[in-house]
């Protein structure tokens, strides 16, 4: 039998719904030497088979030459390579699984195309799309975190008690502390549900933004939350003490 490390890792990740981290692979490698080596060593008390035993040999030879494919220490670029490759080969068969890579590891999940009729197995009805306000916020959550809400309010221009509610239950958003401003308003951030929802491994694959630079948005918030005093001149108004037509010369009688 060959060593194949893409079905191995397939094989881990059918085994448990839960994430597999890339330390949990290498375990499992550690895990199968000492196994192999301790299998190798005759038991305490016990004689050793004598060298002379020609049926075992054979079978012996093939074990030895599987354990010696396994590498005793498998890499993290070794592991994320055969999980990439796995996925693409997914992708181009269009498979019905998968690789969902999260903050906590690989996980297996149904792909899209098939997720309808898992939910008419389990009787569950379809997912929820989040509405444009709910999304707007979210994205100002993750690429400002941490951010308070009237910071949220200033780039939107409108409230968004509604859209971080929805986005507090979902468990997308939590509080994450107190902005050291006046009433210490709270910040918030993204969760690592909001990862697995989005598809991400660290907040480091958002995607750039080539519209407005954080140091453009950061101004525009402060402008934004600071009050402009505004002036009788301002808005068409005669300066204080002053009289509309001071200075203009009188009717003629």
């Amino acid at each position: 039998m060959e060593f194949n490390l893409k079905k191995i890792i397939k094989a881990l990740l059918l085994s448990t719904s839960e994430a597999v981290s890339i330390r949990d692979i290498q375990k499992v490698v550690q895990r199968y030497h000492a196994q192999a080596s301790s299998a190798a060593e005759p038991a305490e008390g016990l004689p050793s088979e004598p060298a002379s035993a020609p049926p075992s040999a054979p079978v012996q030879e093939v074990i030895q030459d599987i354990i010696d494919q396994v590498p005793t220490l498998l890499t993290a670029t070794q592991i994320r390579e055969a999980v990439d490759a796995l996925e693409a080969e997914m992708r181009e068969s269009n498979d019905s699984c998968r690789i969902l890579q999260g903050p906590e590891g690989f996980r297996l999940v149904i792909s899209p195309v098939y997720a309808v009729w898992v939910r008419l197995l389990r009787g569950e009805p379809r997912p929820q799309r989040l509405s444009p306000a709910a999304l707007e916020t979210l994205s100002i959550v993750a690429y400002r975190q941490p951010v308070t809400r009237p910071e949220m309010e200033a780039i939107r221009g409108v409230s968004v008690d509604s859209a971080l509610t929805r986005l507090l239950e979902l468990e997308l958003v939590a509080g994450t502390g107190r902005a050291d401003l006046p009433g210490r308003p709270i910040q918030y951030g993204t969760t690592d549900r909001f990862l697995d929802f989005t598809g991400l491994r660290s907040l480091g694959e958002l995607p750039a933004s080539d519209v407005l630079s954080p140091a453009q948005i950061s101004e525009w918030i402060a402008r934004a939350t600071t009050p402009v005093a505004v002036g009788d001149a301002d808005v068409g108004l005669p300066a204080e003490g002053g009289t509309e037509g001071a200075g203009a010369a009188p009717p003629s009688s």
